[in-house]
């Protein structure tokens, strides 16, 4: 008898602990994230993506949750590796949404990424709100694909931007006419240079020499050195991170001469900075933050007390924001029915910390496109939607 009870008291309280479990569990809402945590990009998401999402889960956390009807549910975000590699991507988004059965996704890292991610994470339904795509046509890609938003703006924007930055500089007398144009070869890096070549001509620009390279390059002496064979009088480079610091140490080696200097994804880094010294003075990028707008500069340092790791100037921000929108369309729709939040993705004005934003169209269309290191902070000196730019300087050389 005392046996029977025993054993009768252990299987009561085993089934009373898995309903408990469940209950936790129910309670939860899960987020898959699939980015680069190594190949050529794991760099770059290691300082624009992956803290802003851990900052995020703690904000949201610390509140209690994501109200969901009435009901406060705190977050978990199951994180994949997809090695800088759009297959695995692909194959990382599929068991997120068959295995771990994920509510909601964090979009992916990076323009060719998301983009060869996006017909999967529509055929599961997910909202896809990809804060470091920069590309053109992407109100097509919307249309495709209805559950995805793009909100860092439009290679036509950055392009023509960088190139009005350069036009004003040319007018003021502070630069010449003729520009070096290289880019990667990537889909970030094509579209910006076929959008800028002809813009920067459209502005009164002589190309004087072009070049492309491959995402793994590691040596940039001959181009820099080919570039400064041509006399531009301004450098221009649609880059990812490492090509970004790479030809940034080659201009610095070989004391390029120019009055304008522009590199692309990284330049709004700390690090780049830290690797620069008094060499990134004057040095112009792509995107921009202003670090003095109303709550940025608290925002930065909670980011850099919880995470570790100090945001970059750019898209840190547009992810966490990107974040903030798919939450507050979550408490708007009452549920985490997909498609009652995409709903609520398109019709509503969120606050979030780079202010008010919607997503009209499905295409965000206030954006921050060109900024520079000004004594020792990365400055927008254009934008889309943003009136707070600051004035661009000229490249004084290179501390060299």
């Amino acid at each position: 008898m005392i046996r029977r009870t025993l054993l009768a008291l252990a299987a009561g309280a085993a089934a009373a602990a898995m309903l408990t479990g469940a209950a936790s569990a129910q309670e939860v809402l899960k987020f898959g994230a699939s980015a680069p945590k190594s190949g050529p990009l794991a760099g770059g998401a290691a300082v624009s993506h992956w803290p802003a999402i851990q900052l995020w889960v703690h904000d949201v956390n610390e509140r209690g949750g994501i109200d969901v009807g009435g009901t406060k549910r705190k977050v978990e975000v199951i994180e994949l590796d997809d090695q800088t590699n759009g297959e695995t991507a692909i194959k990382n988004i599929q068991r997120l949404a068959t295995v771990d059965k994920v509510d909601f996704l964090v979009a992916p890292y990076s323009t060719g990424l998301n983009i060869a991610a996006a017909p999967v994470i529509a055929q599961y339904g997910y909202p896809q709100l990809a804060a470091t795509a920069v590309g053109d046509g992407f109100e097509a890609l919307a249309q495709r694909w209805p559950n995805s938003f793009w909100l860092l703006g439009s290679s036509k924007a950055f392009a023509e931007d960088l190139a009005g930055v350069l036009k004003g500089m040319k007018d003021a007398g502070k630069i010449g006419n003729k520009v070096a144009v290289v880019n990667v070869a990537d889909a970030f890096g094509i579209e910006l240079a076929n959008a800028g070549k002809p813009a920067l001509q459209a502005a009164g620009f002589d190309i004087v020499y072009e070049t492309s390279y491959p995402l793994q390059q590691q040596d940039f002496a001959p181009i820099i050195a080919a570039a400064q064979a041509a006399a531009p009088d301004a450098f221009v480079a649609f880059s990812y991170p490492g090509d970004t610091f790479g030809l940034s140490a080659q201009a610095k080696i070989a004391d390029l001469k120019v009055k304008a200097f522009y590199v692309g994804v990284a330049t709004a880094f700390p690090a780049y900075l830290q690797a620069n010294g008094a060499a990134a003075e004057g040095v112009l990028g792509a995107g921009a933050v202003n670090p003095e707008a109303p709550g940025m500069a608290e925002w930065r340092e909670r980011h850099t007390k919880v995470t570790g790791t100090e945001p970059d100037y750019w898209a840190s921000a547009m992810t966490y924001a990107s974040l903030e929108m798919l939450e507050q369309a979550i408490t708007a729709a009452g549920t985490t029915d997909k498609a009652a939040v995409i709903d609520k993705l398109k019709t509503t004005t969120f606050k979030t910390v780079m202010g008010d934003m919607s997503l009209s169209g499905n295409v965000n269309q206030k954006f921050w496109t060109v900024g520079q290191w000004q004594g020792g902070k990365y400055y927008g000196v254009a934008a889309e939607g943003f009136e707070d730019v600051k004035a661009p300087i000229v490249k004084e050389g290179w501390g060299n």
